[in-house]
C-alpha cells in the first residue's frame, strides 16, 4: 500500500505534467487529463499488480486499457512516473518521430501501452478481449479499462457490454469519466447519455457509483470495492463523477478545455495551483 502522502503529492506532480506537456507543443488535451489524474494515480499505484519492466502479453500481471486515448498526457506522466520509461521523455510529448504521440500508439514500442487508442468507442471491446483471454488461459488477474462519457454515445460499447455480460466476463471493471462535457458542449446537450446506471444494470453488468471521482480516498475506496465485485459472473462498471479540468480553476467544468493549450500566462497559473512535489522533467 502506498503511502498516502506521497499519492498526493504525486497527484499534484502529474498536473504539472499534464498542462506542461500541451503547453510545450501548444497541442493536447488537458481537460479530461486533469479530471482522471486521481484515478489514474490510483490505478497504478494503489490497486493494480504491474509490472513497469513491461511484458507486452501481459500474463500474471493486471492490465490497463485506455479508450479515450486524447487525455494521454495523464497516462504518460503516470506512466512515466511509475517506472515504464524516463520522466524526461515527456519533453518529447507530439514531436516528430516521439513515442508519445497524441493519442498512444503502439508502433513505437512505449512500455505501458498495449493497443492505439483514439478512436472512441473501440477500447471496451479491446479489454473484454484481454479479460476472456486470462480467463481462458487461467489467469486469475483483473482488466482495468477507462472511457469517456461521450464516448458512450458510440454503439461499439454497447454492443461490447452486451457481450461481456452475456459471456460472464467477470474479471474486468470498465470506468466512466463521467464529467458531462465533451468537445462540442455538454453531454446532455449534445447527446444525453440517459441514466447510465440503469442501462449498465439492465445489460447485465455490476454497477458502482464513485460520487468524488477527484477526491483520492474516494477513489481508491471505489476501486477496491470494484474489485471485491469481480468474480461473481457479472463485468464491473465504475461510474466516475470528475470535473473536467479538476485542479485548474480557470479550467475546471468547461468543455472549452477539452483540447486546447494554456499560454505562458495560463501555464503559470495553473502550475502555480499544483505544487512542485517529485521534479519537473
Amino acid at each position: 500500500m502506498a503511502d498516502k502522502q506521497h499519492l498526493k503529492d504525486l497527484v499534484s506532480q502529474v498536473r504539472r505534467d499534464i498542462v506542461r506537456q500541451v503547453h510545450a507543443v501548444n497541442s493536447g488535451h488537458p481537460g479530461g487529463s486533469l479530471g482522471c489524474t486521481e484515478f489514474l494515480v490510483a490505478l497504478y499505484n494503489e490497486i493494480m499488480d504491474h509490472n513497469p519492466s513491461f511484458n507486452m502479453d501481459g500474463t500474471n500481471e493486471d492490465l490497463f486499457f485506455l479508450s479515450n486515448g486524447h487525455i494521454s498526457p495523464v497516462i504518460y506522466s503516470v506512466l512515466a512516473r511509475s517506472g515504464y520509461f524516463p520522466v524526461e521523455e515527456l519533453n518529447t510529448f507530439r514531436k516528430l518521430d516521439s513515442r508519445l504521440q497524441g493519442h498512444p500508439t503502439t508502433h513505437e514500442g512505449l512500455p505501458g501501452i498495449r493497443i492505439a487508442s483514439g478512436s472512441l468507442g473501440q477500447g471496451m471491446s479491446v479489454a473484454i478481449g484481454a479479460a476472456a483471454t486470462k480467463k481462458l488461459n487461467g489467469d486469475s488477474k483483473l482488466v482495468f479499462s477507462l472511457h469517456g462519457d461521450g464516448e458512450l454515445q458510440e454503439g461499439q460499447i454497447w454492443e461490447a457490454a452486451m457481450y461481456a455480460a452475456a459471456n460472464k466476463v467477470d474479471n474486468l471493471i470498465a470506468t466512466i469519466d463521467l464529467n458531462g462535457q465533451q468537445i462540442d458542449g455538454s453531454t446532455d446537450e449534445v447527446l444525453d447519455l440517459g441514466d447510465l446506471g440503469k442501462k449498465f444494470d439492465a445489460f447485465g453488468w455490476q454497477v458502482l457509483r464513485v460520487k468524488k471521482g477527484n477526491d483520492l480516498d474516494a477513489v481508491i475506496s471505489g476501486l477496491q470495492e470494484a474489485v471485491e465485485l469481480t468474480g461473481n459472473g457479472k463485468p464491473v462498471c465504475i461510474l466516475l463523477h470528475t470535473e473536467m479540468g479538476h485542479g485548474v480553476d480557470f479550467m475546471m467544468g468547461s468543455h472549452a478545455w477539452h483540447g486546447i493549450a494554456p499560454n505562458d500566462e495560463q501555464l503559470a497559473d495553473a502550475l502555480s495551483q499544483n505544487p512542485e512535489t517529485l521534479g519537473d522533467y
